[in-house]
């Protein structure tokens, strides 16, 4: 059942090819140099913009209450976020939703939150930002500062009435990671997947972070349930699609999934899976595979074999 809230109110075994953790994200931030990344807005709806940087892309509602966000990305661009905003809307963000846990979606949560900002996440994303993952090598990773955190969490969908609009908040569960969120814009007909679905390279299930592979088919099922042919459905990387787009990327997961099943079951080795090819048919289809398809694999061996 939808709960209503109002924003007034509310003020190379499985591990190897498993998705980076979040002290991975962490790390990878502090190695990056965000000093030439730009923040590109663009409008895809009468009141909705995508903002692109580095990392995953934002989503941002604007209207006369204030501004929604969708993901942070990561911790050095937040000025840069917060300036294309400004260009964009004069009212202040009040609201920021996390679609997952990993660092180019949560790493500017510090900085929003000092700002005001009330973050809103699954109540798993705000265990894994307390306790991340260890990092590649066992060092344990720090817990996110409190200005990180989520200070609402929810377990069944949610509504936030704000802009005109009745925002969904609707978690998914264990897809991409074990506190995945779908964002629904109702009004702006547009989807916030988040990175349980990409249309840059292939699927990503976090097995480290919770994330499977009935949960990624199930919440794929779940966003075209929502979608009307004319919904814009915007993947946490890669070119915005609809929903036909969705319809394919679940079949493909599907068709992949029938190619390893059979092979797990004859005793195959992960090695002999790759070798195998069985994502030949998608390859020259994916945008940027790189290694992904590899990954992938690796990703539904591990699902297989449990």
């Amino acid at each position: 059942m939808m709960t209503r809230m109002s924003w007034a109110v509310v003020g190379s075994a499985a591990a190897g090819v498993a998705t980076l953790a979040l002290a991975g994200a962490s790390l990878s931030a502090q190695q990056q140099d965000f000093s030439q990344v730009q923040i590109k807005a663009t409008k895809i709806a009468p009141s909705f913009y995508t903002l692109d940087g580095q990392g995953g892309t934002i989503g941002a509602l604007v209207g006369p209450d204030g501004v929604f966000l969708v993901d942070s990305q990561f911790a050095p661009l937040t000025d840069k976020i917060v300036a294309a905003v400004k260009q964009i809307s004069d009212r202040p963000i009040k609201f920021l939703v996390n679609t997952h846990v990993h660092g180019d979606h949560t790493g500017g949560n510090e900085n929003l939150g000092k700002m005001g900002v009330i973050i809103m996440a699954r109540p798993e994303l705000r265990a894994r930002l307390v306790k991340p993952n260890p990092a590649a090598n066992g060092t344990p990773a720090p817990s996110a500062p409190a200005p990180a955190l989520p200070t609402i969490t929810y377990t069944t969908p949610i509504m936030v009435h704000m802009d005109g609009e009745d925002i969904r908040l609707i978690p998914i569960p264990a897809a991409h990671t074990d506190g995945d969120t779908l964002v629904f814009f109702p009004g702006q007909d547009v989807l916030m997947m988040g990175d349980y679905f990409r249309t840059l390279g292939y699927p990503n299930i976090d097995r480290a972070n919770g994330g499977s592979l009935k949960g990624m088919i199930d919440g794929l099922q779940a966003a075209i349930d929502l979608a009307k042919p004319t919904t814009k459905v915007v993947p946490g990387h890669g070119a915005m699609t609809d929903r036909a787009g969705l319809v394919s990327h679940r079949e493909m997961i599907i068709a992949i999934r029938d190619k390893v099943a059979p092979l797990v079951a004859q005793g195959k080795t992960l090695e002999e899976v790759v070798a195998s090819k069985p994502t030949a048919a998608f390859d020259a289809k994916v945008p940027m595979p790189g290694a992904t398809g590899d990954r992938f694999i690796g990703q539904l061996y591990a699902e297989l074999k449990k």
